[in-house]
C-alpha cells in the first residue's frame, strides 16, 4: 500500500484553513482528495506573494495532494455533479454551517440518498444542540470563546491577543482528521455510515480548560481559575548572554540538579518553596524569575552543555530563520524544495509521522483552480459533450 489510507476517496467542500488542513493530512496518508471550489476558488488562495495567480504561500501550504474540480453548487448542474461524484466517494467534508448545506440540498440526508455509506463530517463553529448553532465562527472568534485571549493576558501581563497563529483552526482540523478517521474504521465493523460533526467551540474548550479549570474542578471551588505554572510571567524562554534558551525545570531531581549547578544547592532542603511539587507550583512565579537571573550569567551554549550533562531538558530557541536551518530537520530531510509546475520552485514541509509498512505516497503539489475539473467529472461518468455543457453553463471550469 502507497499509504494508510489508500483507496479512500474523500469528497473536500472546505475552504480557509481548518477543513483543508484536516484533509491535507488525510491526503498526506494516500487518500484521494477532491477539492471541491467554487468558480472562485478557495480565498486563501488569494493571499500572499503569488495571491493575484491564486497559488499564495498558504494555499500551496494547505492543499497538497489534492485534485481541484470546480462546481457552482448553487447551480442544479453543480450540485448534480457532486451527488455523481459522491457515489463513490467514502467522506464528505464541509465547514460551512449546516443550514447552509441544507439550502444547497446537500444536507446528510440528500447526499446518503445516493451513498449510504458515506462518512459526512462537518466542521463549523458550534454544536448545532445549543443557541450559538447559527451563528458564524473564525479563527480569531473562537479564540475569545474560549478564553485564550484572557490566558495569554494573564500570562504576559499584557491586554488579552489573540495568538499569531491559526490556532483553532488548525487544533479543530488535527481533531477532524483523527474523527474521520475514526468513522471509517467504525464503517469497517458495522457497514454503516454516519454523520459527524466537529463543532470548533465546544473543540476548543477542553483545550483551555483542561489546563485552567484547575480549582473550579472541585464543587465547590478549592483553588482559583488557572494552573500557575502556566500563566507565569516568568514561563517564557530565558534570556542568556547571548540569546534565549528554553530550559524545562520541573521535578524534584531537576531543581535539586539546577540549584547544584547555579551554586544554590542548599535552598533545595531549607527552603520551603521547594518542598515538593505543590509547593513549587504555588511558587513558581519566583523560582521561574529566581531561574531566569542565573541563566544571564552564560552563554547559550555554555547553558545547553550544563544542562543536558544535569539531565535538565534544554533547547535554544529558534527564529524563523533559524528553523530553517535547524540541524536535526536538515537530518531528516524534513524541510525540502520542488518544482511546482505552475508557479516555480517552492519550499516544502515532510509529512511528519513515520511509517514503516505503509509510507506516504510520493508528494503532489498543490492544484491549480479547476486543474482536475474535466478529469474527475469524466470519472464520475460524464462524457465530453456533457463536460462541456457544465462548462458552457457556468457550472465547472478549468484552467484553460
Amino acid at each position: 500500500m502507497a499509504g494508510a489510507l489508500e483507496g479512500v476517496r474523500v469528497l473536500d467542500i472546505t475552504n480557509v484553513f481548518m477543513g483543508p488542513s484536516a484533509t491535507q493530512m488525510l491526503g498526506d496518508l494516500g487518500a484521494d482528495v477532491i477539492k471541491v471550489e467554487s468558480p472562485e476558488g478557495d480565498v486563501v488562495r488569494g493571499i500572499g506573494p503569488n495571491g493575484d495567480q491564486r497559488m499564495g504561500p498558504l494555499f500551496l501550504g494547505l492543499n497538497r495532494n489534492k485534485r481541484s474540480i470546480v462546481l457552482d453548487l448553487k447551480q442544479p448542474a453543480g450540485r448534480a455533479a457532486l451527488l455523481r461524484l459522491a457515489e463513490t466517494a467514502d467522506v464528505l467534508t464541509y465547514n460551512v454551517r449546516p443550514a447552509a448545506m441544507q439550502r444547497l440540498g446537500l444536507a446528510y440526508e440528500d447526499v446518503a440518498a445516493v451513498n449510504p455509506g458515506i462518512v459526512y463530517a462537518g466542521m463549523f463553529g458550534f454544536s448545532q444542540r445549543g443557541r450559538y448553532a447559527p451563528e458564524a465562527a473564525f479563527d480569531d472568534l473562537i479564540q475569545a470563546a474560549c478564553a485564550l485571549p484572557q490566558a495569554v493576558a494573564e500570562g504576559s501581563g499584557d491586554i488579552p491577543r489573540y495568538l499569531p497563529i491559526t490556532i483553532a483552526d488548525r487544533s479543530v482540523g488535527l481533531y477532524a482528521f483523527g474523527v474521520i478517521c475514526a468513522a471509517l474504521y467504525a464503517r469497517e465493523r458495522t457497514g454503516r455510515g454516519q454523520r459527524v460533526d466537529v463543532p470548533m467551540f465546544e473543540t476548543m474548550v477542553p483545550y483551555i480548560m483542561g489546563d485552567h479549570l484547575y480549582g473550579h474542578t472541585f464543587v465547590p471551588p478549592r483553588a482559583g481559575y488557572g494552573y500557575p505554572r502556566l500563566l507565569s510571567p516568568e514561563r517564557r524562554p530565558y534570556q542568556t548572554q547571548d540569546g534565549y534558551v528554553c530550559c524545562l525545570i520541573y521535578t524534584d531531581a531537576h531543581w535539586k540538579t539546577f540549584l547544584r549547578v547555579i551554586g544554590k544547592a542548599e535552598l533545595f532542603d531549607t527552603d520551603p518553596r521547594f518542598a515538593n511539587i505543590t509547593t513549587r507550583t504555588a511558587h513558581i512565579t519566583e523560582l521561574y524569575g529566581m531561574a531566569a537571573e542565573a541563566l544571564r550569567e552564560r552563554t547559550t551554549a555554555e547553558w545547553r552543555e550544563l544542562l543536558k550533562e544535569a539531565d535538565i531538558p534544554v533547547f535554544p530557541m529558534h527564529t524563523f530563520d533559524s528553523l530553517l536551518d535547524d540541524p536535526h530537520l536538515a537530518d531528516i530531510g524534513f524541510f525540502g524544495e520542488a518544482e511546482h509546475p505552475s508557479v516555480g520552485r517552492i519550499r516544502t514541509m515532510a509529512v511528519p509521522s513515520e511509517w514503516h509498512g505503509t509510507p506516504p505516497p510520493d508528494m503532489k503539489p498543490a492544484p491549480r483552480l479547476g486543474e482536475h475539473s474535466r478529469e474527475l467529472l469524466a470519472e464520475a461518468g460524464y462524457d465530453d459533450e456533457a463536460i462541456a455543457e457544465l462548462f458552457s453553463c457556468g457550472a465547472s471550469r478549468s484552467p484553460d
